[in-house]
């Protein structure tokens, strides 16, 4: 009885201290809400910051310059004579990049060492590299530096191709080769530069070759042979933002070296290494983010400089442009020097009426002219809307999203007059995850009766980019255009609600 009486008065006492008493033994704690932004949760996988950068890089150059130039092969053996790498003046990177601006290219990756093993600069791994050759201008050849250089100096984004296959080298295929040559280089190459942007290894690994003068065949599974999380590190830890494709794993083959893509296309990957077969569609369901990369030729031959080769149309080039950039992929086309270490006047000058037609049929956008309004818009938070007139405020942190509720939704764009239109540029906000599985293009001059246009073109998923030409043909896309006072984009399934960041019409 008398422990009953105790606690009572405890508890008496508890109740009947001041508030500041009460305040000191049980401090407040201001909530704080979990999503005060209310932001769509993502739908995963979702980029890393390195790989949205390099998608956004979107169209860039290649660069196959090396013994193969002189040698007029495509695959070296390996067992070439360093002499015969004989440039007819100095190599000259700042022409090459400057040709690649000028057709709105972003950036460029220059070949520093293809399968034959021979370094375009003075590496302490081999002999087998240009200052090893009794050229005047190819002992003055440095491309990762001169390179580099005039990236830097054009603000162009810049990478290299280092082949992980070395058809020179005695170590190769050995457990000494990976070590001690090919992650060296790879640590040489990125201290040319701490803000590369990608690093390019070949799929091709592995076969016969010269073998340090051994030669036979040497086999190896690359999945595990190059030591990729080692490789990785030692490329990430000086360069950031660089992403390795092909073998490091980090974006992939497209599956094809024709310059298109699949109409319907994942970032999302189930493997390390996508089947080749796969690089054009993706895995919709795929657990990590794996996006795809379209590497085509400028010229009909092969991908170094040939005597007799030709430059394509513009017209095939443009087409490229919308099967690859407009899907969802990037495009690297390959630009090849020829035996001066420039490029050609004929590849030049395409470039510059490439740079020149994408100007006129892709500059003049006139999605920000128009009103914009959206059949649903998620509810704001504390410092964010979801407004429809954020797909066209050229923001990349901003975009129009639907309530958790709605997997669909409409914008609709508005115009006093009539326009002429010809293509309609979609991005989805792909920090939070690629989520649209189906969408509708509509145009309408009175706003009551509606025309599907894009012809038989798949209007599936969007991913960072599609591009859709209204008349339905990638081939010939710039035929008279489509009148139409307005102009309707609906989402009609996506996998959480839609987050919808660019909206561009030409």
């Amino acid at each position: 009885m008398k422990l009953h009486h105790t606690l009572l008065l405890s508890a008496a006492s508890f109740f009947t201290l001041n508030p500041a008493s009460v305040q000191a033994q049980l401090p407040l704690v201001n909530e704080v809400l979990s999503n005060p932004q209310n932001e769509p949760a993502p739908v995963h996988p979702v980029p890393a910051p390195r790989q949205l950068k390099w998608q956004e890089t979107e169209f860039y150059a290649f660069f196959h310059y090396g013994m193969n130039t002189y040698t007029n092969k495509e695959w070296g053996f390996g067992n070439e004579d360093v002499n015969m790498f004989a440039p007819t003046a100095k190599p000259d990177p700042m022409q090459w990049l400057t040709a690649a601006k000028s057709a709105g290219m972003k950036g460029g990756i220059a070949v520093v060492k293809h399968h034959d093993g021979f370094c375009l600069w003075d590496t302490e791994t081999t002999d087998h590299k240009c200052t090893s050759s009794n050229n005047e201008f190819a002992r003055q050849t440095n491309i990762p530096r001169d390179f580099a250089d005039a990236a830097k100096q054009l603000d162009l984004k810049y990478g290299f191709y280092i082949s992980p296959w070395d058809r020179n080298s005695a170590h190769y295929g050995t457990d000494t080769y990976v070590k001690d040559v090919f992650l060296r280089q790879c640590a040489e190459l990125a201290k040319y530069g701490t803000d590369q942007f990608e690093m390019w290894f070949d799929g091709a690994n592995g076969g016969d070759g010269y073998y340090g003068g051994k030669g036979g065949i040497r086999n190896i599974d690359r999945e595990t042979y190059y030591d990729v999380p080692n490789l990785r590190d030692t490329v990430h830890k000086v360069c950031p933002d660089c992403v390795l494709w092909g073998v490091g794993g980090e974006a992939r083959w497209i599956g094809n070296e024709e310059g298109y893509s699949g109409e319907t296309i994942w970032s999302p990957e189930n493997r390390g290494f996508a089947p080749e077969s796969n690089g054009t569609r993706g895995t919709i369901d795929g657990w990590f983010w794996l996006p795809g990369e379209s590497d085509a030729k400028i010229t009909n031959r092969g991908w170094f400089w040939h005597e007799g080769e030709s430059v394509l149309s513009c017209e095939r080039l443009f087409q490229m442009y919308l099967e690859t950039i407009g899907r969802n992929a990037t495009l690297i086309l390959n630009l090849p020097p020829d035996r001066s270490g420039s490029l050609p006047e004929a590849t030049v000058q395409r470039l510059n009426e490439l740079g020149a037609m994408l100007r006129t049929r892709l500059g003049n956008n006139l999605a920000p002219k128009a009103k914009v309004t959206a059949s649903e818009v998620r509810k704001a938070g504390k410092k964010r809307n979801f407004k429809a007139r954020n797909v066209i405020d050229g923001k990349k942190n901003t975009y129009w999203a639907t309530n958790d509720a709605y997997n669909n939704g409409s914008l609709t764009f508005t115009w006093r007059k009539p326009q002429a239109l010809r293509y309609v540029v979609l991005q989805e906000h792909i920090r939070l995850g690629q989520r649209v599985k189906s969408f509708v293009i509509e145009t309408s001059m009175d706003g009551k009766q509606w025309t599907r246009q894009g012809g038989e073109v798949k209007t599936t998923t969007i991913g960072y980019k599609r591009i859709i030409p209204l008349n339905g043909s990638t081939k010939n896309s710039y035929t008279d255009p489509v009148q139409a006072k307005y102009l309707r984009v609906t989402i009609t399934d996506s996998k959480a609600c839609p987050t919808i960041e660019n909206v561009e019409i030409y």
